[in-house]
């Protein structure tokens, strides 16, 4: 909650006045909590996770050729009543276990001096500190990834997430309740390390959440944004470390690439890019080749 009663107050305060931005920060937050703008979170996530997968959804029960041959695996399909349980079962993940973790997790925002005052921050702190979040995300998340791809680890937690080999959109959080929470953490180490204001911590949560179901997608668009990001990984990269399934031990970072190619983690996507490329020059540059074509290579 704002320090200030009115506007001239928080004027007066800053020895300025207040940005359009700020201004509508006020009107806003004034007489908000701070714990109530923090489960802000929380509402974000069930909104987008709802809302950001729906036009992959409508293009795989629509099979438009259109947009078909951007498919990545493109023999396999899902229908309304697959997708539906896979929403039904992350919301319920949701629910019962990253809600309460969010709504308990305040003590800890508070000490590590996450603020809602004024002033807002500019739009270059909330770039580069976003910056850092992604990169502190990526490389612990490439670890703990590549953790739960051990047996125990595997057998007892990841294959869950594991038992769409062709992803969607809505497959982006469907795991077990513990890997939710054991990769949530890596979300979360980069506002630790580098605490800003709480609406660069909302933004950062939404574009984390963009970027998990764009990776998760099934659908390789060339116009997409993404493809201008340098070492972006994408829903390619991340649509073969699926397709292989339980014995992969490639492509484990969640954004970019540099992790697996430091430590050498994606040579076998290496190679099936390879191959598929060839694949594709054979069929006269068509997108309509399954993942499945590679292995009679």
């Amino acid at each position: 909650m704002l320090p200030f009663q009115t506007m001239g107050e928080a004027e007066a305060s800053l020895g300025r006045n207040l940005t359009f931005a700020e201004t509508l920060w006020f009107k806003y937050s004034a007489d908000k909590s701070d714990y109530f703008l923090y489960c802000h979170n929380t509402i974000f996530l069930f909104v987008f996770y709802t809302l950001l997968p729906l036009p992959c959804a409508a293009a795989e029960l629509l099979r438009s050729y259109k947009v078909d041959r951007f498919k990545i695996q493109p023999k396999v399909r899902n229908n309304l009543c697959r997708m539906f349980k896979c929403y039904k079962d992350v919301m319920t993940v949701f629910v019962c276990a990253v809600g309460p973790l969010q709504l308990f997790s305040f003590p800890v925002v508070q000490a590590i001096g996450i603020r809602t005052g004024l002033a807002l921050p500019s739009v270059s702190e909330m770039f580069w500190q976003i910056l850092v979040y992604v990169l502190v995300e990526d490389y612990t998340n490439y670890w703990l990834h590549r953790m739960l791809h051990c047996k125990w680890g595997y057998d007892k937690i990841h294959r869950v997430h594991h038992e769409y080999t062709a992803p969607i959109g809505f497959a982006a959080s469907y795991a077990h309740w513990a890997e939710v929470l054991i990769l949530g953490f890596a979300s979360f180490l980069g506002p630790l390390i580098v605490p800003g204001h709480m609406i660069t911590l909302w933004l950062w949560m939404i574009l984390r959440q963009l970027e998990a179901i764009e990776t998760h997608s099934g659908y390789d668009f060339p116009w997409s944004p993404s493809k201008y990001i340098p070492f972006y990984g994408g829903a390619e990269f991340h649509d073969y470390h699926h397709f292989v399934g339980e014995k992969s031990q490639s492509n484990f970072a969640s954004v970019f690439t540099y992790c697996d190619s430091l430590y050498g983690t994606d040579k076998g996507y290496c190679y099936h890019k390879e191959v598929f490329g060839k694949l594709r020059e054979k069929s006269g540059g068509k997108y309509d080749i399954s993942m499945e074509d590679l292995k009679a290579e």
